[in-house]
């Protein structure tokens, strides 16, 4: 019987706190081990199915090929660096959240039917947002409230998109859509949902708003799972969807723009994932196996740089207890191991040569020129440059060197250590050796295409695109002062959107109460009130004068019977007669209307 890879997270993330102490840390690092394990041992082609609502088929929840397995290789080995880089946690909340989150994005990449991937999709979304709120402070609270309901809405898109696609198909399997013949509502919203997940502007705000406010281990992890997992949900079921070149290409310029212009470093490095992820969306949208096998490989090589560059931030964080590059400086002396490692992970993401970075973007950089595609292969080459001068440069430079502001603090605790020597260490094997990565893309080897990062015109054109920036950087260097600045995003609109709202309707709907308050309430019921304390006494004196004249009543006599008679109905002393035909009367006025 297979077992799930998923599920052992996420049954551990059930019996993590029934640990207790430090063996809850050594518990929590052994169930990514014991999930890539179980991957390495699943046979290409597996199906596990479960049979659910008749006349709808089954879930796929459990479906291998070497596109799922790629993913689930590095969902794992970057869960285990990061664990370990924990280890310093005794925050429950942060462990349970953490292994659900990891374990949901799991059961996403080996989903084979639509609800399936819509279910861990939300369990992705719920999970994560733990982590922001995990920080315990208002800012990160509001951050995880309007990160919530972007990904609420990401989520509607997707839904609603399956509802239509298996009206269209009657069919739930998630394959890929062909740009051709697929194209209708249905898939058009189910691509919406997930560009939302990949933080393709203009709704990647949630991204840069809310990663730099969640705690020190959550940064680590959230930069890792939510945009990847879009990306491998569009290298499954949308490539050579055109548009997503123009997408990518949009997001790899986006990134740059803004992460020059921040000032908090975990803000960079947030701006920093748009930019990385524009390259694969651009690469899913050009569609060739080449191109798709980069995607691949750029995903699987940005996680680890990444996570790397979150984990030195973290540790500066950790220890200064500050963010913003204008509060920070000086760091090279106190902190030199985080500072280097970190500086592994820069180099990594700038694709100097030698690195992993190197390895899996020129894979995406050939694979554009192949196809001659002008304007793609010259817009990544320019972002790619532009990647060296934020986060291979700017980064270490404004938080380890530049001014002095005084910091003399501890280096980072060995067990961040050690998670970052890890992921530094995969930085330059996959640079130095990247065969082993190569060997798990799902097309190599098939013949659809022939690559080798180590051609000497790529390397030195590559080399003269970082000294260029480079150069550029420190002739500017005087203009690029620090300044503690607010950068607006896309955010703006529905932050002042919501503000504009909240005042609309606490404007319209306060007047509305008030207007209905003087009408109904001191107007209308008033004057009911008033009827239902005399009216029906009256009406029944009125009903009762003919019969008073009939017996001979007059005068003083008949204005005391009316008086008496008037307190009776007032107080609802009827006779049982006269009650009993007004119960009549009043049903058959009812049968008749």
């Amino acid at each position: 019987m297979t077992f799930h890879p998923a599920f052992v997270l996420l049954l551990g993330a059930v019996l993590a706190p029934l640990i207790p102490g430090k063996a809850r840390n050594f518990f929590v690092i052994a169930l990514p081990v014991v999930a890539f394990t179980l991957i390495a041992g699943l046979p290409a082609g597996t199906h596990g199915q479960l049979t659910w609502l008749a006349g709808f088929g089954d879930l796929t929840l459990l479906r291998v090929d070497k596109l799922s397995k790629a993913f689930g290789y590095i969902f794992t080995i970057n869960a285990t660096a990061a664990f370990i880089y924990a280890f310093y946690l005794k925050d429950n909340t942060q462990h349970i959240s953490a292994l659900l989150y990891i374990g949901s994005a799991l059961g996403a990449v080996f989903a084979g039917d639509l609800i399936s991937l819509y279910v861990f999709w939300e369990i992705m979304a719920v999970t994560s947002t733990m982590l922001i709120l995990a920080r315990r402070t208002s800012r990160a609270n509001s951050s995880a409230f309007r990160y919530i309901l972007l990904h609420i809405l990401g989520g509607l898109f997707f839904l609603a998109g399956i509802v239509l696609t298996y009206q269209h198909t009657g069919s739930l399997a998630f394959e890929s859509f062909d740009w051709i013949d697929d194209r209708n509502a249905g898939t058009w919203l189910i691509l919406l949902g997930f560009l939302v997940n990949a933080a393709a502007p203009p709704f990647s705000a949630w991204l840069s708003d809310a990663y730099p406010e969640a705690t020190v281990t959550g940064s680590v992890i959230l930069s890792a799972y939510t945009t990847k997992t879009a990306v491998y949900t569009l290298i499954r079921g949308f490539p050579g969807w055109e548009v997503l070149m123009v997408v990518g290409c949009a997001m790899a310029l986006y990134g740059i723009i803004y992460a020059l212009l921040e000032n908090d470093m975990r803000r960079i490095l947030a701006y920093s994932i748009i930019n990385q992820v524009g390259f694969m969306v651009c690469a899913v949208g050009i569609g060739t196996a080449m191109c798709l096998d980069g995607a691949v490989a750029h995903a699987f090589c940005h996680i680890i740089y990444k996570s790397l560059l979150w984990m030195s931030a973290g540790a500066v964080l950790y220890r200064v207890g500050k963010s913003k590059c204008t509060d920070l400086g000086g760091l090279y002396k106190s902190m030199p191991w985080s500072l280097w490692l970190g500086v592994i992970g820069a180099l990594s993401i700038s694709a100097v040569p030698l690195t992993s970075g190197f390895t899996s973007k020129s894979i995406i950089l050939a694979g554009a020129a192949y196809e001659h595609l002008f304007w793609p292969w010259i817009i990544l080459e320019i972002a790619s440059a532009g990647v060296f001068l934020h986060a291979g440069i700017k980064f270490p430079y404004f938080v380890f060197f530049a001014k002095d502001r005084g910091h003399r603090v501890d280096e980072a605790p060995p067990s961040m250590l050690l998670g970052m020597g890890i992921l530094a260490f995969f930085c330059l094997a996959l640079g130095l050796y990247p065969a082993p990565l190569y060997q798990i893309l799902p097309n190599y080897g098939t013949g659809a295409y022939d690559f080798s990062a180590w051609k000497f015109e790529k390397v030195v054109t590559q080399m003269q695109l970082l000294l260029l920036s480079a150069l550029t950087f420190f002739v500017w260097i005087k203009w690029l002062k620090r300044t503690d600045t607010i950068v607006l995003d896309t955010d703006w609109f529905y932050r002042k959107g919501g503000s504009a709202f909240y005042w609309l309707s606490d404007v319209t709907l306060n007047a509305l109460n008030k207007i209905t308050k003087s009408i109904v309430v001191d107007t209308w019921l008033k004057n009911l009130a008033q009827f239902l304390q005399h009216g029906p006494a009256r009406l029944l004196v009125a009903l009762q004068l003919p019969f008073w004249s009939l017996d001979g009543l007059e005068g003083e006599e008949l204005q005391a019977k009316r008086a008496a008679f008037y307190e009776r109905a007032r107080l609802g002393a009827f006779p049982i007669g006269f009650t009993a035909f007004l119960a009549v009367l009043i049903l058959a006025l009812l049968f008749f209307f």
